[in-house]
């Protein structure tokens, strides 16, 4: 058995934050906007691998009004998430996210935010995706307003 789930998170730039994506500290003059890290990539992919366990979304689980998540590590939270997958029957087969970001350039980062989310998941770095793309200087991403992250994620019950 199979499941596929979808994940889309956005957060705007705010002065004063370290800019944390896929769990790895970015050199950026400023980070993002959230109650938690804000770490735009992590939640697109628990909300993708969430969807495909139907146990809703990060809010859901993780609610921005419950101060105990303030400033949270959300690959502390991805391990949770991974947590339920495994305690739910499934496992992560694979995930693959996209990241829209006009700046900065996000290349270097890559494999590190692979591995550290594929820790976080319990799986091999193989099963994690991770990319990034430009908006052509159009839109919120463009104007360099904030990031965007879309993900997808596959689980399957080991049969």
């Amino acid at each position: 058995m199979l499941r596929i789930g979808h994940g889309f998170d956005v957060h705007a730039f705010a002065e004063g934050r370290p800019l944390i994506l896929g769990g790895v500290n970015v050199p950026c003059e400023r980070g993002l906007a959230g109650h938690s890290d804000a770490d735009v990539v992590a939640h697109a992919v628990m909300d993708a691998v969430l969807g495909a366990l139907r146990a809703g979304d990060i809010g859901k689980l993780f609610p921005d009004t419950d101060p105990a998540y303030e400033g949270a590590d959300s690959l502390g939270l991805m391990r949770h998430v991974a947590e339920l997958v495994r305690e739910q029957g499934w496992r992560v087969a694979d995930v693959d996210c996209t990241i829209a970001a006009q700046a900065p350039k996000l290349a270097p980062y890559r494999d590190e935010m692979r591995a550290r989310m594929a820790a976080a998941l319990g799986v091999e770095k193989d099963a994690v995706g991770v990319k990034a793309t430009t908006t052509e200087r159009l839109g919120f991403v463009g104007r360099e307003e904030g990031i965007a992250a879309w993900a997808v994620a596959l689980l399957d019950d080991g049969r």
